[in-house]
């Protein structure tokens, strides 16, 4: 049904992402596809990374460690926005471009009143995105 799934990742704070990360590697072994994490990093040193080549070896790092935990083909892909606050959904809709992945997997938060003023990545990439994109609530 599927043929690649994108996994956002913040690396900041993956024990947040369990749930989310768990039903993208359930759902690509059920359909025999691969996943492809997808983190968001800016050319700038950060508290990650001192760049975007450490920060990639990072991903990279937790894409295999996924693997290993959950059987299934895994890649890692860096986006780069300069200011990956305010630009992570635009990063993230070219990264289901860049990926060809037709399902996002990702995380989202418990909804709050702030969600009426500012919508959330979850929910803005659900009203955007050209492919199926699934929500999940920690």
């Amino acid at each position: 049904m599927f043929k690649r799934i994108m996994a956002p990742v913040d690396l900041a704070h993956v024990e947040r992402l369990g749930t989310a990360l768990d039903c993208a590697a359930d759902l690509a072994k059920h359909w025999g596809v691969p996943i492809v994490y997808v983190g968001v990093t800016s050319s700038a040193p950060s508290n990650l990374a001192h760049n975007p080549k450490e920060f990639g070896q990072k991903l990279d790092a937790f894409a295999k460690a996924e693997a290993a935990k959950h059987g299934v083909e895994t890649s890692a892909h860096t986006a780069i926005a300069h200011d990956p606050a305010t630009e992570i959904d635009d990063a993230l809709m070219r990264a289901i471009s860049d990926t060809e992945s037709d399902l996002v997997v990702m995380a989202s938060h418990v909804p709050n009143v702030m969600d009426y003023i500012w919508p959330s990545n979850g929910g803005s990439l659900a009203e955007h995105a050209k492919c199926s994109v699934m929500v999940v609530r920690p």
